[in-house]
């Protein structure tokens, strides 16, 4: 194993639970003695082969089971590629039809991930099909200038909405808008989610954000939920829990951490708290 390789599994030991379920439901548990639940993602993405969407799908209605039947406090979040969207359309949203289906009967609530700029107005369409019956929610990119559009369009069907800076972000990408960009329209869409938008999501690591978020919660009387990945912030977010604001860790388990570590690693802003967090023994 070169240098390299083994530095990035070290950082993705720090963000990712494990192989499997027992060890996405035993990271839950530690969180929520904490006071802070979470949102398990299955890792995979892009799947074109029937055979990886069917375990995909299999797996998160065994996940679900477990969160129920352990009472542990937990979403789960899905990425539509992972569910068939590169196969069509209509399979995915079959896809997603049988776990949403499953969780309500449960009582835990589905995330659905965003991804390449690509896949957004198939994503938002898929999360459409669900949205009336509740116990939805969906990922909004701030890098990208249509989100406030997207923003408005969902607020109408009260959508739950979690925001975030990206993990997908390419300048090549017509709709991309630079990272300090990204960071004021992030506090420009959190507006129009706290004047309109159902459940309310603010996934970032920037203090800045989170303390305009705690300022909106108290001028317009909501209660936002604050989301942070595993391993990064993980004492920042014990200290907000215990302040008596909801908290949320994306919590994800499973083989494929190569292409979810890259991601994150890329992200210049979230390497810097990478490291501060490792220094610091969080």
């Amino acid at each position: 194993m070169g240098v390299s390789s083994a530095i990035e599994r070290a950082i993705a030991g720090k963000w990712i639970a494990g192989a499997g379920i027992n060890d996405a439901i035993r990271r839950t548990k530690e969180l929520n003695a904490r006071g802070i639940r979470t949102q398990i993602n299955y890792l995979g993405e892009l799947f074109s082969d029937r055979k990886d969407v069917e375990e995909s799908v299999n797996t998160y209605l065994k996940l679900i089971e477990r969160i129920s039947n352990e009472g542990v406090k937990a979403d789960i979040a899905v990425k539509s590629t992972q569910i068939g969207m590169l196969i069509s359309a209509s399979y995915a949203a079959r896809s997603y039809s049988k776990i949403v289906g499953a969780a309500r009967r449960r009582g835990v609530f589905v995330w659905l991930d965003m991804e390449e700029v690509e896949f957004v107005d198939r994503t938002i369409s898929l999360y459409k099909t669900q949205v009336k019956n509740g116990g939805v929610g969906i990922c909004i990119q701030s890098y990208l200038k249509r989100s406030e559009r997207d923003i408005r369009n969902l607020i109408r069907s009260k959508a739950a909405i979690r925001l975030v800076k990206g993990a997908h972000a390419s300048s090549k990408v017509k709709d991309y808008m630079p990272r300090p960009w990204a960071t004021r329209n992030y506090r420009k869409l959190m507006g129009a989610l706290f004047m309109g938008s159902g459940r309310i999501m603010v996934a970032t690591h920037d203090r800045s954000l989170i303390d305009y978020a705690i300022r909106l919660d108290k001028r317009y009387g909501r209660k936002a939920e604050y989301a942070m990945l595993n391993g990064i912030m993980d004492r920042y977010a014990e200290k907000l829990a215990s302040s008596g604001r909801p908290v949320s860790i994306y919590v994800p388990f499973g083989g494929r951490w190569v292409d979810y570590s890259y991601r994150r690693l890329k992200e210049m802003s979230n390497l810097k708290i990478i490291v501060r967090s490792i220094l610091n023994g969080e």
